[in-house]
């Protein structure tokens, strides 16, 4: 999960200023990325990310053998020609790299079935000669033991690691989607009812006696109220300039960037009955 104060920092420039936020406003929102914290930005084109991985990865190799790379992807960006380079590239360089698969049976709204006729994603490891765990990917003690294992095979044997979590996505695809129109609604009921990993975790905790019911309510109220408080200070905050948009993509701004700056600038200086500068 990510802490509240980087969900505040991060709110892609919908409100946080510059020093706030580190995306500056040019991300989707939960785009998150931290150099700090060596998380690569999401991307919202599928698959982009693991030929990066393998690229991180080999470069990794080649500097600093303590460390391996981890990237995350769901069986609908397993079906991009991406991640079959990635695969590749991974497997022949013997990279340091774990492909975390969350298979959660469904691409947007094209189910596996629609997807694929082998045996899920995780034969696809096997045929690129790349070690593979599949797990249950709705048992969190599972899933840690799993990527726990898969690091320690990267790093002592040098090469790539695929690991296939089996899931159910319950919720919508986003927003915009509403996953009535292709799936019964008891599918997601049955699944909500009997494998739900939030769920399951908690009714293991509390037979443990390490938490109990209502533990668990305020603590969710807890989190609730944190969040809402770091939303509603992010939205008091001015947008950054809008100057700002041309930055951070060349070392050194050319010299037709700082010409479309300049003339922006300029318009909106002539229309400013035209534009709310009050929230800049």
């Amino acid at each position: 999960l990510v802490a509240v104060a980087l969900v505040h920092a991060l709110l892609h420039g919908e409100a946080a200023p510059q020093e706030h936020d580190i995306g500056k406003g040019k991300q989707m929102p939960v785009h998150y990325g931290s150099a700090k914290h060596s998380y690569v930005t999401i991307s919202s084109p599928l698959a982009t990310q693991l030929p990066q991985a393998a690229g991180a990865a080999y470069a990794l190799k080649r500097s600093d053998p303590d460390l391996c790379v981890i990237t995350y992807f769901g069986d609908g960006s397993a079906s991009e020609g991406d991640a079959h380079a990635a695969f590749n590239f991974a497997a022949t360089l013997q990279c340091p790299l774990i492909f975390f698969c969350r298979n959660n049976g469904y691409a947007i709204s094209t189910p596996t079935s629609d997807q694929y006729r082998g045996d899920g994603i995780a034969s696809r490891g096997v045929g690129y000669g790349i070690n593979t765990i599949r797990v249950d990917g709705n048992d969190a003690f599972a899933v840690y033991n799993a990527t726990r294992d898969a690091r320690k095979m990267a790093l002592e044997q040098q090469r790539p690691v695929l690991i296939e979590a089996m899931t159910y996505r319950i919720g919508h695809h986003s927003t915009s989607d509403d996953s009535s129109a292709y799936r019964a609604t008891s599918e997601v009921r049955r699944w909500e009812d009997f494998d739900q990993p939030i769920h399951r975790l908690a009714q293991y905790m509390e037979k443990k006696g390490w938490v109990t019911e209502e533990e668990e309510a305020a603590y969710r109220q807890q989190c609730r109220e944190e969040v809402m408080s770091a939303v509603t200070v992010a939205e008091k905050e001015k947008k950054l300039p809008m100057e700002a948009m041309f930055g951070d993509v060349y070392e050194e701004m050319p010299a037709r960037l700082r010409s479309q700056c300049e003339s922006m600038k300029n318009h909106v200086a002539q229309n400013q009955d035209k534009y709310p500068m009050e929230n800049f």
